[in-house]
């Protein structure tokens, strides 16, 4: 089976040891299909598991699996969160870097940001309360780097820096498109509650 091996950086043809089906109405949508494989190149143990009726392949979910990217962040900014991870495994850290960067400028693109640069819509963001403050001083550092690697110079991006800029640009993605959503969603549910309590009454 053709699966990413977390110690040997690349796909592998694994060997499958075992293999098992389970089924949970609570918490599965579908039978998920796990599978305990052995990496042939460092023998290393790897899990890969998959809901066949919605996903073509396994995909390693143990060790380190990758990164999962909600379906509910756009695509302008998610096609450059999936490209950054595919630069970080091909160990294109510099191109990784430029990834992150323009998934930053497609969050303030969605958003209407009216500035022309990435400084100038980041801080548009921080006005909107799009993002608080913590995040924005993350944005400033990813920024920095990007800009570092979008440009020719003799600078490089380390593999650890590479890897804090995705998850920080993941990080700030999954805040402004995932978690304020959600907590937009608890407040009504919240709201709706109590209405109903009053009116009980």
């Amino acid at each position: 089976m053709l699966i990413e091996c977390n110690v040997c950086e690349s796909r592998v043809d694994a060997t499958e040891l075992a293999r098992h089906e389970s089924f949970d109405d609570n918490s599965d949508p579908a039978p998920f299909r796990s599978f305990f494989l052995v990496c042939p190149g460092c023998k290393s143990p790897l899990v890969a598991g998959f809901y066949p009726a919605f996903e073509d392949a396994p995909s390693r979910v143990w060790p380190a699996p990758d990164r999962y990217i909600s379906s509910e962040i756009p695509a302008i900014v998610s096609t450059s969160l999936e490209e950054a991870e595919r630069c970080f495994k091909a160990k294109a850290y510099t191109a990784c870097a430029v990834m992150c960067g323009r998934a930053l400028e497609g969050i303030s693109v969605h958003h209407g940001t009216k500035a022309p640069s990435l400084v100038g819509g980041l801080k548009e963001l921080l006005e909107k309360k799009i993002i608080d403050g913590r995040l924005y001083e993350w944005s400033q550092a990813l920024r920095k780097l990007r800009n570092l690697a979008a440009h020719a110079s003799g600078e490089k991006i380390s593999r650890d820096d590479a890897r804090d800029l995705f998850d920080f640009s993941h990080a700030i993605c999954e805040y402004v498109f995932v978690l304020n959503a959600k907590y937009e969603a608890f407040v009504k549910r919240q709201e709706k509650a109590e209405a109903s309590k009053k009116a009980s009454k």
